[in-house]
């Protein structure tokens, strides 16, 4: 039986097509890392944090760039000490390492052939200080989660590149990364106020404690410092020539005007490492100024006839004091209408020329913002406008705008040709030539095959483009190679701009360095490597390199994989909403392995041994709840991948099996729902260990476990009537198994009775169905891969609601979330066309649909809860219900959604047969639940609700029971 029902890593198939390619990691690595680095590693950072499996290297061998290099083996120091003893392990045994945090770099910063040093596992945390003017930061916090606390206090950081959702606060020093706000006054390397860091002599260096301290610490390294700030100062020549330089976005070289602007040493240090992209030191902590946030904000698309006039009117829209200003040209404007809503539609029809200006304005009230949209209509008062402005102040829709701009580089690298590399360039111009520049940027495109791409910061000068070679291709090598001399002729020669604005150096233009800054100001670059490490065991050739080739080198292939994830560029904006983030692979990993999978020939030692590894770190340990489609830009779902290898699976034996027990549901419904009963009597540890003692027997991802304290088992659902029913109400069969939570107030009822109460209460009767049990929306069965069982639930649950819902005339209520999103997006892929007909016809509601629709309005709320921690579904987030559960929710009391809070990982039956993906899916909600003080805690699905009370201790209750007790009538003597 275990051997019938145990998923087999052998049956995972090539991708249909899949052709092996040159870079495919070689035979000699398919044990992974060598052994002796490994028990080196161990030594000095302990074993859980050394990763050196075969799949370990894989996931991490490239970042969102170009680029792919196999690390030897990757490590997650936990501390400032680990990180010394790492370099002093490199100095010893002439080894080198590259640090890499979310992996979000663009220009191949992040990769390694040696050690690999990951820098966000255990460097996560940061504090509000100064009332919201100052951020205390370690380097792994993730961006946008610092820019979500610091705006409740109407504050920001000053850069906010288009990946804020996914990079960290690391990334963003080392890269000195800009945005679409950041003036140069904003960006890292002028609102660093104090850092932590370690130098590759292993001296941990902490900027408070001040210039004399250091000076003990390094007397030598302190003296040089001083002796090259006095000898630059001196050269007034190269004074002048860095000055401007950094006039203007510049990420294309070493911020030596560090020596310029501090005189102490230390002080020199702390700056010297903005922009350094890890080749001084690793950053550990930080203090960073913040910006004024404005309170209210609008967005408005300035649309103008030709790119010169879109040039011409930059300046004096930020001259009347815009907020942001971001130009799209018209085969961007295009390509944006076909894929996000929030796009003009009359996009898809506008002439060649036609360009686009994202502007955003604000104020402190709306008084200033009124103030600000006269100003920037004043602006354009005499401008050919294509269309009139339209401003948006709703938070929908200004998001909208800023999700279509941050989410271009995903959605215009998807149409990159078949197996070609994606390459995306950030250069900067002087502002005011912006104009004439960008339209020689689109002739050079041209000339070379090159998608006219041209958007970007335009009230910077700062420009991206995308670029789309085979370089599996010696002719279009070359012709990439040439592009890039032709390149740097017309930003640096034509233009006195900087080749890089805001992605670092890395690798792809560090070739180029020299050609920017001249040999005078290259060589004192070195001088100050040198200076700070001498071995050279940081980031070699990554912002400095003497090698004129390295760049068109170790390029990432793309191989045809899988449909639904082929498009992917791997730029990781949906791993920071994984559940298995903090434990296996995130999505864009799962696509990298299944890639490296692509690359080797069929029966290769390395294809054996990724399938093994593939089995518990990808299809096993996904969710498949299609999270990673919200924040990807072209809505890539990954678990419909894993859901299609666990199909492949399933051989005709398990099939047969779970195709009798989805004909055998109502039996199974009863079985378990007494198995509740006796677990609640056993208790749950007993319980536990009866189950752990089944998981061994059979198997451990088709047998769950009790990771926590059951619910109590559902009680006989409410007597209803048909006559006179508002709606169909079908209680998910998991509410129909389960009742109460184990935790839940002796005052509560169970979710069927509150649904049925609620509907009394607003006057909007419902009717339960008598033959309900049995019936299933089938994601149990569609979530394993199991065909056959999902498409009988399908079909029994489509005869069953056309026929209880009389042919589409009631509308037909559920009370869970996944099972409500089950059935309006996916289940037509296994009904007749005909069922699928039926299916549309009916109205399905999500019960926080319902409630909103139909019940909150005439329910006399009578109860406060208090403090309300809400947590949205992966369901009511594909449904776009997560504002209204907060907002009914906030009815009861005052409710909120706890800092970090994303899927659950329960997914169903997940959370039971893994319960370590519950625990990685919630570390951070986990965190802000306790920080948040809360009194009662609710959620839409049941299955996640138990998942969250056995990972936290609260009783999660439906928003319906939440509603029911605050709007319970008080008896009054």
């Amino acid at each position: 039986m275990r051997k019938l029902l145990t998923p087999n890593p052998q049956r995972i198939q090539r991708p249909e097509g899949a052709v092996a390619q040159s870079d495919a990691v070689p035979e000699s690595r398919a044990n992974g890392s060598p052994a002796e680095l490994i028990q080196d590693m161990e030594t000095i950072v302990g074993a859980d944090n050394v990763h050196g499996r075969l799949t370990d290297l894989v996931r991490w061998a490239a970042d969102a760039g170009a680029y792919r290099s196999v690390p030897q083996i990757v490590v997650s120091p936990r501390s400032a000490s680990d990180l010394a003893k790492i370099m002093r392990y490199c100095r010893e045994n002439g080894r080198h390492m590259t640090f890499r945090a979310a992996g979000t770099s663009l220009c191949g910063q992040a990769t390694s052939d040696d050690i690999l040093v990951d820098v966000q596992t255990h460097f996560g945390g940061m504090e509000i200080r100064d009332e919201g003017a100052t951020l205390w930061s370690r380097p792994g916090t993730i961006l946008g989660d610092a820019q979500a606390v610091l705006g409740r206090y109407n504050y920001m950081l000053g850069p906010d590149p288009g990946s804020t959702s996914v990079c960290t606060i690391g990334g963003v020093l080392a890269d000195n990364s800009g945005g679409m706000r950041c003036a140069l006054e904003r960006d890292s390397y002028h609102c660093i106020k104090e850092l932590v860091f370690v130098l590759p002599s292993g001296t941990v260096v902490d900027t408070k404690h001040g210039d004399a301290a250091f000076q003990k610490q390094e007397p030598e390294l302190h003296a040089r410092l001083i002796e090259f700030r006095d000898r630059l100062r001196a050269d007034t020549e190269t004074v002048e020539f860095l000055r401007k330089k950094f006039s203007i976005r510049n990420t294309n070289g070493l911020r030596l005007d560090a020596f310029l602007d501090e005189d102490e040493p230390v002080q020199i240090l702390k700056r010297l490492l903005i922009g350094s992209e890890g080749i001084f030191g690793a950053i550990v902590e930080s203090e960073i100024a913040a910006v004024p946030l404005p309170k209210v904000k609008a967005t408005t698309w300035v649309e103008l006839h030709n790119l010169r006039d879109a040039a011409n009117f930059v300046h004096p829209i930020m001259e009347a004091g815009a907020e942001a200003c971001e130009l799209l040209v018209a085969p961007v404007m295009r390509r944006s209408a076909d894929h996000y809503d929030h796009a003009p539609q009359s996009w898809r029809d506008i002439d060649d020329d036609t360009c686009a200006l994202l502007v955003e304005v604000g104020g402190r009230d709306e008084a200033e913002l009124d103030d600000a949209i006269a100003r920037l209509k004043d602006v354009l008062k005499d401008a050919e406008l294509v269309r009139p402005l339209e401003f948006e102040t709703s938070p929908e829709g200004m998001r909208g705008a800023w999700q279509l701009r941050n989410g271009l580089y995903g959605l215009l690298g998807a149409d990159r040709p078949e197996g070609a590399s994606y390459i995306t360039e950030d250069v900067c111009f002087p502002p005011a030539e912006v104009g004439p520049a960008a339209a020689d940027l689109m002739d050079l495109q041209a000339k070379y095959g090159y998608p006219e791409s041209v958007m970007g910061h335009a009230a910077f000068g700062n420009l991206h483009f995308f670029l789309t070679p085979k370089l599996d291709d010696e002719e279009e090598k070359q012709n990439y190679s040439d592009f890039l001399d032709e390149l740097s002729v017309l930003v640096i020669d034509k233009y006195a701009g900087s080749l890089k604005a805001e992605h670092g150096t890395g690798v792809n233009m560090a070739p180029f360095v020299e050609h920017e800054w001249g040999s005078h100001v290259f060589e004192l670059f070195w001088e100050v490597k040198d200076m700070l490490d001498p071995d050279g065991i940081l980031a070699p050739n990554v912002k400095l390199t003497r090698d004129k080739q390295v760049h068109m080198r170790n390029f990432k292939t793309f191989p045809k994989v899988e449909d639904t994830i082929n498009q992917c560029v791997e730029c990781g904006f949906c791993e920071a909403v994984c559940p298995s983030r903090h434990i296996t692979l995130t999505p864009r990993e799962r696509i990298a392995v299944r890639r490296e999978m692509a690359r080797q020939p069929e029966g290769s030692a390395v294809l054996k041994q990724l399938n093994k590894e593939f089995q518990y770190d990808g299809i096993d340990m996904c969710a498949a709840d299609g999270t990673c489609s919200i924040p990807c830009p072209i809505s890539i779902d990954t678990g419909k991948v894993m859901k299609q290898l666990r199909a492949q699976q399933v051989t005709p034996q398990a099939g047969k099996v779970a195709l009798q027990t989805a004909e055998k549901w109502k039996v199974v419904e009863k079985l378990a729902r007494a198995g509740v009963i006796s677990a609640n009597k056993v208790g749950h540890k007993p319980a536990q260990l009866g189950a752990n003692l089944a998981r061994n027997v059979f198997s451990p991802d088709l047998l769950p476990t009790i990771p926590g304290p059951l619910p109590q088992a559902a009680t006989a659902l409410p007597e209803t009537t048909r006559e006179g029913a508002a709606a169909v109400y079908f209680p998910a069969c998991i509410n129909r198994i389960f009742g109460r939570p184990h935790g839940a107030a002796d005052d509560t009822v169970d979710l069927p009775h509150a649904v049925v109460e609620l509907g009394r209460r607003a006057g909007c009767p419902v009717w339960i169905p008598e033959d309900v049990a049995g019936t299933c929306c089938g994601t149990p069965w569609s979530s394993k891969g199991y065909q056959e069982g999902y498409k009988y639930q399908a079909e029994k649950i489509c005869a069953d609601l056309w026929r209880w819902s009389e042919e589409g005339t009631l509308p037909v209520i559920i009370d869970a979330a996944s099972c409500t999103h089950g059935l309006l997006d996916g289940i037509e892929e296994v009904l007749s066309a005909e069922d699928q007909a039926k299916l549309k016809s009916i109205e399905i509601l999500d019960i926080v649909d319902w409630i909103d629709r139909e019940v909150i309005e005439h329910l006399p709320i009578v109860e406060s809860l208090g403090r309300i921690a809400v947590h949205p579904t992966c369901s009511t987030e594909h449904m776009g219900l997560s504002a209204k559960l907060v907002e009914l929710a906030n009815y009861c009391g005052d409710a909120s959604v706890p800092d970090g809070a994303a899927c659950c990982g329960t997914a169903g039956d997940r959370a039971m047969l893994h319960p370590e993906l519950l625990e990685s899916a919630t570390r951070e909600e986990r965190a802000g639940i306790e920080a948040g003080n809360y009194d009662a805690f609710v959620s839409d699905n049941r299955t996640c609700e138990m998942g969250l009370e056995m990972i936290t201790g609260r009783a999660y209750d439906s928003i319906a029971v939440l509603l029911e007790r605050a709007s319970r009538p008080v008896l009054t003597p």
